[in-house]
């Protein structure tokens, strides 16, 4: 059963207890799973990450992760091992077996390089041994979101979500409006965002017909431009190379 939001200032919930999103005010931010036992370690990082700027949701046990991981916005995991009704790495091999490419920082307590080379084996996409400095902690989780991260079928970058398979974009969990030749356009500039596509290359993967031509890329650009101001978008751009083409790229 779900506990209502709670406050900073609130008292710690109690072990086994499902998901804790801490303060609605941050809806709008970079969603975190943090998953950890530890009521005292658990709070201090909830308190750092918010500061950070991220949306936490706290998950103190197995069960409750497995819950939040249903969650759709969610963008990076931190993740403890030792949990009270399982292992952190059953957690992880259930959401690489279903097809999920989220970014996983795992926490453990334990030193052998055994236990490395078994999360990363599982599909961690970094490690990170107890007890660590905060600012490592929060520089691994940016060097991990700055990566475009490609699910199953979805494809997430700054703040935007494609999916593939229903051909919608969603931003902040509301869809944008887009006709198909648009969401073909950023969908490739999602699948391969920061890098810089020349038109060529952009009419290859969008043209099947062979009727497109390079002005007709820069118009479709323009309009896609517009639709994504039109719906709130400012955490990425669609920035022009001069003389090459364009980069999908974080503002």
């Amino acid at each position: 059963m779900g506990l209502p939001a709670l406050k900073h200032s609130e008292a710690v919930p109690k072990r086994g207890a499902a998901v804790i999103q801490l303060d609605s005010r941050y809806r709008h931010m970079t969603e975190i799973l943090l998953v950890e036992d530890d009521p005292v370690l658990g709070r201090g990082l909830c308190l750092n990450l918010e500061h950070e700027g991220y949306k936490v949701h706290w998950a103190n046990s197995l069960h409750a992760a497995m819950i939040a991981n249903k969650r759709k916005n969610l963008e990076l995991i931190v993740l403890d091992v030792g949990l009270p009704d399982g292992s952190g790495f059953d957690f992880l091999k259930e959401i690489r077996k279903a097809g999920s490419r989220i970014p996983v920082l795992v926490l453990t307590a334990k030193t052998d390089v055994d236990s490395v080379v078994e999360g990363l084996q599982f599909g961690a996409n970094d490690y990170i041994r107890k007890p660590f400095d905060d600012r490592e902690l929060l520089a691994r989780i940016k060097t991990a979101l700055n990566e475009p991260q490609i699910r199953s079928h979805q494809v997430r970058y700054g703040g935007l979500l494609v999916l593939i398979d229903q051909r919608k974009v969603l931003h902040d969990g509301k869809e944008i409006e887009l006709s198909p030749r648009e969401f073909d356009i950023l969908a490739f500039f999602v699948q391969n965002a920061e890098a810089v596509l020349t038109r060529d290359r952009l009419l290859e993967a969008i043209d099947k017909n062979g009727d497109l031509f390079d002005r007709t890329i820069d118009s479709n650009v323009s309009h896609l431009r517009s639709r994504l101001k039109a719906a709130g978008v400012h955490s990425v751009q669609i920035g022009s190379v001069y003389g090459v083409g364009y980069r999908l790229e974080k503002k």
